[in-house]
């Protein structure tokens, strides 16, 4: 009888077992979305964010709406326009950079410009082009890129592909020149 008894409840138990698994049943994107990573956004509008370095102030960007992303890679974006002014060391701004659009990945601490970057600098010397990276480690070039460049000087203007340049757009470099136009000062376009 004690036999029996056992048998009878390890009956029940895998019985009840197949009912309970049989019964289960989810749906797939509903589990995937279960262990599936929250992307987390946090929203600043009317930004203004100060750089400095040894107490001096080094830049200043401004901005009217600033994205903070919270990803398997944390990034910053500055979807509706950026503007930052570069000051020397005696706190005069010697340049000014400004985008449709940014983003800045924590990770690399490079920011990638977009879609009519442009740099004047103190002389009134242009950089335009259409991507940009500023990357404040490489100290002389934080400025850089692949892609066709455009920059006015007071009696020329320089079309290229691929530049690297100081962030007062003093010292520059581009890559491969594609053509110079010599232009009087009286009739440099504006």
């Amino acid at each position: 009888m004690k036999k029996s008894s056992t048998h009878n409840i390890f009956k029940t138990a895998a019985l009840a077992c197949c009912l309970f698994l049989g019964s289960c049943e989810n749906d797939e994107q509903e589990v995937n979305n279960l262990f599936k990573k929250k992307v987390g956004r946090e929203e600043a509008k009317e930004v203004v964010i100060t750089f400095t370095t040894a107490g001096k102030t080094k830049a200043i960007l401004t901005a009217p709406l600033m994205y903070r992303v919270e990803d398997s890679v944390s990034y910053i974006e500055f979807p509706k326009t950026l503007e930052v002014n570069f000051y020397n060391e005696e706190g005069i701004a010697d340049s000014k950079l400004t985008a449709m659009y940014a983003r800045y990945k924590e990770s690399e601490n490079v920011v990638f410009l977009k879609d009519s970057v442009k740099v004047v600098n103190i002389k009134g010397e242009t950089l335009e082009t259409d991507e940009m990276y500023w990357d404040r480690s490489r100290t002389g070039y934080e400025f850089y890129t692949g892609k066709p460049v455009r920059i006015r000087t007071l009696t020329q203007i320089i079309n290229g592909v691929g530049m690297e340049a100081s962030q007062d757009f003093k010292t520059r470099h581009v890559t491969t020149v594609t053509g110079i136009v010599q232009v009087p000062k009286s009739q440099f376009p504006q």
